[in-house]
């Protein structure tokens, strides 16, 4: 009794005959693994295109999900062409296939592209530098502006890239759009002080009033600003408490290192002393200080002794201004009144005491008749 091999034709291949299933597995095979192989290097080559580091786990993971749809589609495949009694999988897999023909390999693309840009929004702002402390104003600036443009591109992609997934996916986005706004205009109404929040943060990024950096008053409360956004500007006071302001709160600003800063010294000589020497005195003590190489960086312009600036109770004030770099008043005012100090007990010139002078008038003298 001669035996004969079952006749086998592999479906859409045109090839036929007892090898054919064993073909058919060594074509099926090798195509996925190097469909599975490739797919997950190119995830990975993507992931290093993004300057975010630390989501390696998550490329890792879309490189095990790819590997999952390769094997489900090979093994739906196998299962066809070898006629396994498999047909769940079978029709899963022919459902699989029409769906990425007609629609997921758009959908999905949508989704990779919407993750990739979302992704490379701080790599396309690379050119606005996260600068450290002490470096200029408009640096600074350029940090709160990255920041802020940021957070606003990040969101538009991801509202953008929704929006097309959805219409690949056969939804109909007029309508959604059209529902979304009426919902909008209600929820706006609701949200007046955040809309309000927003665009005055807006016009206060735009306008460069102040930035991530500065000291300023807002109000009642004054501080270094620690973090601005388009919604809130947080300040840090000298006592390291915490200010929350909401953008929409900020009527008058006050900002105290825009630039450049000044230190206004006032010291007092008692009324005895020669003023004309003391004003020497201040001169030549301000130029000393000036010229020190432990302070001349922080100077913007060189100092001014103004003169008397007022006959007070106890004695004669002078003043002096200092142009600093900004932030550096305070340190030069404690610096010079230091210095000033020594300098006028070196020199025998008093710094008076508060004091007041009693004055009784004059004597009453009374007139015989």
């Amino acid at each position: 009794m001669a035996f004969h091999a079952p006749h086998y034709k592999a479906p859409g291949l045109g090839y036929s005959g007892p090898m054919a299933p064993w073909l058919d597995l060594a074509l099926t095979l090798p195509v996925a693994w190097l469909l599975g192989r490739y797919g997950a290097r190119a995830l990975n080559a993507l992931g290093r295109l993004t300057p975010t580091k630390g989501d390696d786990r998550f490329f890792q993971l879309l490189g095990l999900l790819w590997w999952g749809v390769v094997g489900l589609l090979a093994f739906s495949r196998l299962a066809h062409a070898l006629d396994l009694p498999l047909e769940p999988w079978r029709t899963w897999g022919r459902e699989l296939t029409r769906w990425l023909g007609r629609q997921g390999v758009s959908a999905l693309a949508v989704l990779a592209l919407t993750f990739l840009v979302y992704r490379l929004v701080p790599l396309l702002l690379r050119g606005l530098p996260e600068p450290e402390e002490g470096l200029s104003r408009e640096a600074v600036r350029r940090r709160t502006l990255r920041r802020a443009s940021e957070s606003a591109l990040k969101a538009v992609v991801l509202v953008l890239g929704g929006l097309l997934f959805l219409s690949n996916l056969g939804l109909n986005v007029t309508a959604l759009l059209a529902g979304a706004g009426v919902a909008g205009l209600a929820l706006s109404f609701a949200l007046q002080n955040l809309l309000r929040d927003f665009i005055n943060g807006f016009f206060i990024l735009l306008e460069d009033q102040y930035g991530v950096g500065d000291i300023v008053q807002i109000g009642g409360v004054g501080g270094k600003v620690e973090r601005f956004s388009l919604r809130l500007t947080v300040l840090r006071d000298l006592e390291g408490r915490v200010h929350f302001l909401p953008n929409s709160e900020v009527r008058q600003v006050t900002v105290l290192t825009q630039e450049w800063s000044r230190a206004v010294v006032d010291v007092s000589v008692a009324y005895r002393e020669d003023l004309d020497r003391a004003l020497e005195v201040f001169r030549d003590e301000v130029a000393r200080f000036y010229q020190d190489p432990e302070w001349r960086e922080r100077f913007a312009d060189p100092p001014e002794v103004l003169g008397v600036q007022s006959l007070a109770d106890s004695g004669v004030v002078i003043r002096v201004l200092f142009n600093t770099k900004p932030a550096e008043q305070w340190a030069v005012a404690r610096e010079f009144r230091r210095r000033i100090k020594n300098r006028l007990d070196r020199e025998g010139i008093e710094i008076p005491y508060p004091h007041q002078k009693l004055y009784f008038g004059e004597p009453l003298r009374l007139e015989r008749g």
